[in-house]
């Protein structure tokens, strides 16, 4: 059976995007899945970032993670996207990362990829899903399979019952993962994979 190859592009500035996507890869690796987990790259300035702590945590605790490229979904069978939300929309950062995916969106590299994706904010209601959603929007122009969570598995529930992918809400500058979430989080990851596999070995 061929190993499903999975990308895992994340944006974080308070670390839990980053928690949520280290999270999926350790599940994709323990459901025998080949996974990059990638960051896209930081488009403000260095004082900014600096002047805010928990984001200077970040950037240096993810310094050593390597920028993800178009090629990294060329490779993929599968991609998970993690970012935070922003007034409703996905993060700047991420956004110009999509937004590079031309090349490989006209030559048809995109097509059957299938995608799914996380998003956090500071409240409940700071508009997750519709971050989730402009995702599958992008998804949904290059031609790719998406692969929401569904009311599947009683963990969606105990998350907070967002059938479009899992969401976090973060409490302060606290960039912990409950445990609720991160059972959701594993289990899209590994809905994501058993989907592909389906899909690759059929």
């Amino acid at each position: 059976m061929e190993k499903i190859k999975l990308a895992i592009i994340f944006y974080s500035q308070t670390g839990v995007n980053y928690k949520m996507a280290s999270i999926a890869k350790e599940e994709a690796e323990k459901h025998g899945a080949e996974a990059r987990l990638l960051k896209v790259k930081e488009l403000r300035d260095t004082s900014d970032v600096i002047a805010n702590s928990p984001w200077d945590k970040t950037i240096k605790v993810t310094e050593n993670i390597d920028i993800a490229k178009p090629e990294d979904l060329v490779w993929a069978d599968a991609i998970i996207f993690s970012t935070p939300t922003r007034f409703g929309n996905i993060s700047s950062q991420m956004k110009d990362f999509i937004d590079s995916l031309g090349g490989v969106w006209t030559s048809g590299k995109l097509v059957n990829k299938f995608v799914t994706a996380f998003a956090s904010a500071k409240n409940n209601n700071g508009g997750q899903e519709h971050t989730i959603r402009a995702i599958y929007t992008s998804a949904m122009h290059w031609g790719s399979i998406i692969v929401p969570t569904g009311y599947t598995d009683d963990s969606i529930y105990a998350q907070g019952g967002n059938p479009y992918g899992v969401t976090a809400t973060q409490k302060g500058e606290d960039d912990q993962i409950t445990n609720d979430v991160k059972a959701a989080i594993e289990h899209q990851t590994r809905r994501l994979i058993d989907i592909t596999q389906k899909y690759i070995n059929d």
